[in-house]
């Protein structure tokens, strides 16, 4: 993870700041950076979005291709993901850096959304133990300045909420085998329900205080973080503990209570905004990335 060196009047600076509950950059703890989205940025994909928060950018391209179900759940489909960490977005991505972050990143996108409550993974199944739509999802980070985990979550939601899998049609052959048809038409097509897509909240435990989407000064200063997956109706899908420090059982119960709050309020604006951009349709002005 990119990290930056403060001094020890700056860690004062800002452990005060956040114990009066007004950050350096004028926000309170629970607040979000200016954050922009723009769906269908990509061309040759089935579903794209980037996502600027801050200075942190992120590019999600998703492509939707036939294979196999896993045994273990022959009728659903499943997510692959992959996360490119651009050397970039900061130098420390150079080498083995870029490539251990963008393992641990895509190990944890799995947990959060490749299951049952995030995704209806049975939508996905074409024909039972034989074809199933596979997701596979590559994320680029272009610019680097903390809470990327949100940031990569909100993307991923937007591109799924942009994503249209063609519609397949089988048929029998002579034989008596199956034979899959997908079709030309653009408008014929299926989209996800990505409602109960939860977004990824990361708390950063500085002082006795915890905040939302912290800057690389504030997680400089941060003892340790949780990573909570919530979903529109507040439910938590999936935490985790990162950092070398301890939490309390105190702090971890106050800070999943303030992460399924900022969650809940994160998702009813970010889906409408995602249909009044898909109502303009082809109106809409490109801005931004590939504008």
């Amino acid at each position: 993870m990119a990290t930056v060196q403060v001094s020890e009047a700056e860690k004062v600076y800002i452990l005060h700041g956040i114990r009066d509950d007004l950050r350096v950059d004028g926000r309170g703890c629970e607040d979000y950076r200016h954050m922009e989205i723009e769906t269908d940025v990509v061309s040759n994909t089935d579903g794209s979005a980037k996502v600027s928060l801050g200075h942190t950018a992120v590019l999600v391209g998703i492509k939707a291709e036939i294979g196999k179900p896993r045994p273990m759940v022959p009728n659903e489909g499943y997510l692959e993901f992959f996360v490119d960490c651009s050397a970039n977005a900061t130098p420390e991505f150079e080498g083995r850096g870029g490539e251990e972050l963008g393992t641990e990143l895509s190990n944890t996108l799995y947990k959060v959304f490749n299951n049952k409550q995030s995704l209806d993974l049975r939508a996905l199944c074409i024909s039972a133990g034989e074809h199933c739509w596979v997701l596979y999802v590559d994320v680029l980070l272009l610019q680097c300045d903390g809470n990327l985990y949100d940031a990569i979550s909100i993307a991923i939601k937007a591109a799924l909420f942009n994503t249209k899998i063609p519609r397949v049609h089988i048929s029998s052959d002579e034989e008596g085998g199956k034979e899959i048809e997908l079709s030309d038409d653009p408008y014929d097509c299926m989209r996800l329900q990505v409602e109960s897509v939860p977004c990824i909240v990361t708390l950063c435990k500085v002082g006795h205080r915890h905040v939302v989407d912290a800057t690389l000064q504030e997680k400089a200063c941060s003892v340790a973080s949780l990573i909570i997956s919530v979903t529109h109706k507040g439910t938590v899908t999936c935490t985790r503990k990162v950092g070398g420090g301890s939490l309390d059982p105190e702090s971890i119960f106050e800070m999943i209570e303030a992460g399924k709050r900022v969650g809940k309020a994160l998702h009813a604006p970010l889906m409408k905004l995602l249909q009044q951009e898909e109502s303009l349709g082809k109106k809409r002005q490109k801005v931004g990335f590939l504008g």
